[in-house]
């Protein structure tokens, strides 16, 4: 296939964008172009959750059924106007707007993976994350039920919380700090560890704390070990690289009561109609202000 470029003004910055007609999820025909215009469009949602942090760039140059790669070093190739942070020896991309936002989309970057901390100050987590992963024989019923358990200790805890679909099989619980005094070894890697076992021991035949395989059948894992400042997560609004083009989709918690799995997975056309219709449902985990409790 012969390559086309096409040159675009995006807030100022001038971008060449290259085969827009390649197709990244052969089974639905959803080209790069889509993924520039889905990141394009959802980028008033998205960007206040990119802003400030650290990127790691999940590059599928030939598409979804094709060889992947995970890129922490941001290009050399990347424009000057592109923010980089340099951190543990690594130069990583900053998406701080729109033009770098289509500028990584065009690399083929589908999956966007941000650290849980700013670059200004990588020890201090701006949220507690729980990734709820099902077993073999467990799905997203389950991991909706897990998230309510999930929800009630958080609120006996004082705290408030938001859920989102994983764009894959599961579900994740954000827990929204954005203060100054947390961290992770003493704050969110030591509640999130705590309470994951705790309910654990509160309800066998649903949860498991532990990344053994051989405990996880038919259970629902509550991963508490993203909190860590090496690890990142898929950002809500992220595309993931599934047979077809599913997001991150942040949920209200009427739908996870529901726990219909039909009701669960969305597409980049379904995200765009709900934005339009509810705005960001995920907003107060870039915004809101709380504090972890001491154990």
């Amino acid at each position: 296939m012969a390559q086309t470029r096409v040159e675009v003004e995006v807030e100022g910055r001038r971008l060449s964008l290259s085969n827009l007609n390649k197709v990244m999820y052969p089974q639905v025909g959803f080209t790069k172009g889509e993924v520039i215009d889905y990141y394009t469009r959802v980028s008033p949602a998205l960007l206040p959750h990119l802003r400030g942090r650290p990127l790691t760039l999940k590059r599928y140059p030939d598409g979804v059924e094709g060889e992947y790669f995970y890129e922490k070093n941001c290009p050399s190739h990347a424009p000057d106007w592109v923010r980089k942070e340099r951190i543990g020896g690594i130069s990583y991309c900053v998406c701080d707007d729109l033009p770098t936002l289509v500028w990584a989309a065009n690399l083929a970057d589908l999956e966007l993976h941000p650290s849980l901390s700013k670059a200004d100050d990588m020890s201090r987590p701006t949220l507690m994350a729980f990734d709820l992963d099902p077993g073999d024989g467990a799905g997203l019923a389950e991991c909706c039920e897990v998230a309510l358990v999930l929800r009630e200790a958080l609120t006996q805890l004082g705290l408030d919380c938001r859920a989102k679909t994983s764009g894959s099989k599961g579900i994740q619980v954000y827990v929204p700090l954005n203060t100054d005094d947390v961290d992770y070894r003493g704050g969110t890697k030591l509640i999130s560890n705590a309470l994951a076992r705790h309910l654990e021991t509160q309800h066998p035949k649903l949860i498991v704390a532990s990344q053994r395989k051989d405990l996880r059948a038919g259970k629902v894992l509550i991963d508490w070990s993203q909190n860590d400042e090496h690890k990142t997560t898929v950002c809500v609004y992220s595309l993931r690289a599934r047979e077809r083009p599913t997001v991150s989709t942040p949920l209200a918690w009427e739908e996870v009561e529901r726990g219909d799995p039909r009701e669960l997975v969305f597409e980049a056309g379904d995200v765009l109609e709900r934005v339009e219709e509810h705005g960001d449902l995920f907003g107060p985990v870039a915004e809101q202000e709380q504090r972890l409790p001491e154990l």
